[in-house]
């Protein structure tokens, strides 16, 4: 049996101490050694095929180096840019990222928390945060150090990296304005998460301020293409007036055009359409999406150093990071028709 490469065998090829070669293979301490020695020590470590045991490190130094992640639907393109992320950010810093599709359901999310618990994760990103969370309970309950992204809860003293859905709404609101429209709907996200609520409380307000009525609001279930289709089509019985829908997030908007084309109608001729995130492609269909852009890579790389801020003891305050998003036009909307 060939004899296995140790830490001491790269190091004597290279001509350093064994310590050196730990702190060059280590993300977190190659800071603290010379580009050229850590180059020399990786390509010394590739050639005699060595990898270090992170199994035996963890358990020497009492760490996992594991962080979780909780996504409710890995479908929506909405959350890929945001894991990439947080798994670029935790990689970065030595740090092994677990992630879990949840389907935005609290039982498959207790589960998940539980299956990481057993993997000794130091710490977790949450995603799939309801208003009020047994996830985030429960965190609190056994000293999980956490932080929320995209959604938040209702209450104080939690770590959350969100978007500042008042201004997105807002500018959402302004441009459909602008364009002469007046009987504007919302088709709004769950209410139980607090994009779905936050987002439909900014639309009555917005519309307010233009003295405009704000009553014409549907919920959808889920955030999907056909919960969408069916809340425009509720939308368009009640009112076939309506000039403008704003939807509460791109795959809403999509269902909402999905519904126009089978009630005859033309988008932006006879109706405008926004969207919210700018997920991929979206800018590429036919019309393609106005919509609020979110900054989604953002979003997941800030949470995650500052999760790892926590969990090093450097960041022990809650604070809430609201990050600006921007209003990008494209065919979806025009001029409001007779």
């Amino acid at each position: 049996m060939k004899r296995k490469v140790t830490i001491r065998d790269v190091a004597e090829h290279v001509g350093v101490h064994h310590s050196t070669v730990s702190r060059a293979l280590s993300p977190s301490k190659r800071d603290k050694i010379s580009p050229a020695v850590v180059k020399k020590v990786e390509e010394a470590a590739d050639e005699l095929g060595y990898f270090p045991n992170i199994v035996a490190s963890s358990l020497k130094q009492n760490r996992s180096f594991t962080v979780g992640v909780l996504i409710p639907d890995l479908t929506n393109p909405l959350f890929p840019p945001m894991i990439r992320g947080i798994q670029d950010t935790g990689e970065a810093a030595g740090y092994t990222v677990i992630t879990a599709n949840t389907d935005d359901e609290q039982d498959k999310e207790l589960n998940a928390l539980r299956i990481m618990r057993g993997r000794a994760i130091e710490g977790m990103i949450i995603t799939t945060a309801r208003r009020e969370d047994r996830i985030v309970d429960e965190c609190i309950a056994n000293d999980i150090p956490f932080v929320l992204v995209n959604r938040t809860v209702d209450q104080d003293g939690i770590s959350a990296v969100i978007v500042d859905d008042d201004h997105g709404v807002r500018s959402v609101l302004d441009h459909l304005v602008g364009l002469g429209h007046k009987r504007i709907a919302h088709v709004s996200g769950p209410q139980h998460a607090s994009t779905g609520f936050g987002r439909a409380q900014a639309f009555t307000q917005c519309m307010t301020a233009h003295d405009l009525q704000g009553d014409l609001i549907e919920p959808a279930d889920k955030y999907s293409i056909e919960e969408g289709r069916r809340a425009f089509t509720r939308l368009f019985a009640r009112d076939k007036k309506l000039t403008a829908v704003v939807a509460a997030n791109d795959l809403l908007a999509l269902g909402c055009i999905d519904a126009t084309k089978e009630l005859g109608l033309r988008v932006p001729e006879n109706i405008s359409i926004t969207g919210y995130d700018d997920i991929q492609f979206v800018d590429r269909m036919s019309p393609a999406l106005t919509t609020v852009q979110v900054p989604k890579y953002e979003m997941g790389a800030l949470a995650t150093q500052k999760l790892l801020d926590m969990i090093a003891g450097d960041d022990s305050s809650a604070s809430i990071v609201r990050m600006q998003p921007r209003l990008v036009v494209r065919e979806s909307t025009a001029a409001a028709s007779a």
